[in-house]
C-alpha cells in the first residue's frame, strides 16, 4: 500500500504592517486508502530580505517555507512518524480488555 502525505496550511499569524508571515500553523495528513494518520504543528519563520504581499501568497508557497524550515530530515522524521501510525493500525501490536467477561 502506497501512504500519501498531504501537507496544509491551517492558518497563519501575520504583521499588519506589511504582511510579514511569522508563524504558520499546518497539518500533515497520511492516508494509505485504508486509514489515515494526522499531525498538527506550528513554526515560527524569520523575516524574509522580500516579501511577497500577503495576498499573494499561495499555500504551496507557505508548505515550501515550512519544509524548507524544518529541512528534508524532520520531514522524513514526521512523515515516519505517521507512517508507524498507519502501520499500527493496520497490525495492532498492543490491545485493551480483561481476559473474564463481568
Amino acid at each position: 500500500m502506497t501512504t500519501t502525505f498531504t501537507w496544509r496550511i491551517a492558518n497563519m499569524e501575520r504583521e499588519t504592517a506589511d504582511g510579514f508571515v511569522f508563524c504558520c500553523h499546518y497539518t500533515v495528513n497520511a492516508e494509505d486508502g485504508t486509514y489515515s494518520a494526522g499531525a498538527y504543528g506550528s513554526l515560527g519563520l524569520e523575516r524574509p530580505k522580500n516579501l511577497i504581499p500577503f495576498d499573494q501568497l499561495t499555500e504551496e508557497t507557505v508548505v515550501g517555507w515550512v519544509k524548507k524550515k524544518f529541512g528534508d530530515e524532520k520531514v522524513a522524521e514526521i512523515e515516519a512518524a505517521l507512517q508507524t501510525q498507519l502501520d499500527e493500525k493496520h497490525a495492532p501490536t498492543k490491545q485493551t480488555g480483561v481476559p473474564w467477561s463481568n
